[in-house]
């Protein structure tokens, strides 16, 4: 193995000073050496290179910050868990997201690929028509690696205006991740009002622009880094990350009942969903209506699934599925199951925050109406497209994800009749095993 030890210099006596970025990134030509392998070398180090991590960083230039560097900012020493949650939209997965981000020691991002997908789309016409699949996702994979090694500053490059001394207010739904919320990101004593409706405006306004070099330092403070993505198509897109030697990634596969899913889109997508909300109002199918969209939904959660369920070796240990409608049922056993599966300790606070957005009768409005509400009456709305679809939309959606309702255990409906009676359910009882 020969390893390239970029940013270092040998002082008297024969003692090594590295930069922080040198000893957490270390360069290795050789695949096979194994994350808490370089965990041990770093941890291993003497002084110099333990205080240059800490204080030296170029990016701690911030006099508030540079006298403030302890040993409470270096990561925790328990090895660092690098948690993907994997899903695609309206699927559940801001309530998931929300099960890890309350987690103290979890860093968690929401969507960060949304700068990403934004910065592809408003390039030129004539970059766009030389970008493909291939290129998007490799975006998408340099970006999670740089979250999950706290390299924020890399986001930079997608970031829209893009943000000036590494200060920006365009970061995508912010106000979802605590970590971003809170010290050192924000002032002491800034936190959430329990009273204060779930919408983007409270984080921004009493925390001010985001400063990326002091999310910086409290993704380092954390022992853990979460991302929530549905941009992602595949399973199969993240194998060079499960590969990766500096990482030690767990993957949560959310799914969800594909009627279910087309039903909330149409509620949180009015515009782009107005030919089915037209179809769904009269019964009659307009001419225009885009049957794609919810077919290559199905189509890659079936070939995510089907991956998984071959258990590869690159996803031993890495991928454990998730049905919404499982953890909406049992919230707390499923976030249980979850949090074993990522290697997390469930405190006392997380199960707090289930029980108490598990049972909400949702009696505000307004909690309906915005589109990323995490409070709800988790049962119940489990299954409560089933009031709100039409027989026909619900019929051609089992036409197009026959196999994918099949693989997952959702059960299909034949009448009217049948589809409203919630006292039936319609999702089969199943056991989805994590990879080992």
């Amino acid at each position: 193995m020969h390893c390239q030890w970029k940013g270092c210099r040998v002082r008297g006596g024969g003692r090594m000073e590295c930069s922080w970025k040198t000893v957490l990134l270390l360069v290795c030509a050789s695949l096979g050496v194994q994350y808490t392998a370089i965990r041990t070398l770093r941890d291993s180090l003497s002084g110099p290179c333990q205080g240059a991590y800490r204080c030296q960083s170029r990016h701690l230039r911030d006099s508030r910050w540079r006298t403030s560097c302890d040993d409470s900012w270096l990561p925790m020493a328990s090895p660092r868990k690098h948690i993907l949650l994997f899903a695609t939209t309206r699927s559940g997965s801001s309530f998931t997201g929300q099960l890890l981000n309350q987690h103290p020691g979890v860093f968690y991002v929401f969507e960060p690929l949304y700068h990403v997908q934004q910065a592809f789309t408003n390039s030129s016409s004539r970059l766009r028509r030389t970008l493909d699949r291939r290129a998007l996702l490799g975006a998408y994979r340099d970006l999670l690696l740089n979250l999950y090694t706290c390299e924020l500053h890399f986001m930079e490059n997608y970031i829209r205006p893009e943000p000036q001394d590494h200060i920006t207010s365009s970061f995508f739904r912010r106000s979802s991740s605590h970590a971003l919320c809170s010290p050192p990101v924000c002032s002491d004593g800034v936190v959430a009002a329990a009273s204060d409706p779930p919408d983007e405006t409270w984080c921004p306004k009493k925390c001010g622009a985001l400063n990326l070099t002091l999310a910086y330092m409290s993704c380092l403070s954390r022992g853990h880094v979460a991302v929530k993505t549905v941009r992602v198509p595949e399973v199969g897109d993240l194998r060079t990350l499960t590969e990766d030697p500096r990482l030690d990634l767990k993957i949560v596969h959310l799914v969800r009942d594909p009627r279910a899913i087309l039903a909330s889109r149409m509620m949180a997508f009015s515009d782009q969903f107005r030919a089915w909300k037209i179809w769904n109002a009269t019964g009659r199918q307009p001419r225009y209506v885009d049957l794609s969209q919810i077919t290559s939904t199905c189509k890659d959660m079936a070939a995510s699934v089907e991956t998984g369920l071959q258990r590869p070796a690159w996803l031993r240990g890495r991928y454990l599925l998730v049905r919404y409608e499982d953890l909406a049922f049992n919230p707390k056993d499923k976030a249980s199951e979850i949090y074993k599966f990522a290697g997390l300790e469930m405190e006392d606070r997380v199960r707090t925050w289930i029980a108490k957005n598990t049972n909400s009768n949702a009696s505000s409005p307004s909690e309906w109406n915005y589109r990323y509400s995490t409070t709800r009456d988790s049962r119940v709305t489990a299954e409560s497209w089933r009031l709100r679809l039409g027989f026909d939309i619900v019929r051609t959606v089992q036409n197009l994800c026959n196999d994918t309702l099949a693989l997952l255990g959702y059960k299909q409906v034949r009448s009217v009749a049948e589809l409203k009676n919630l006292s039936q359910s319609l999702v089969e009882h199943r056991t989805f095993q994590p990879v080992t």
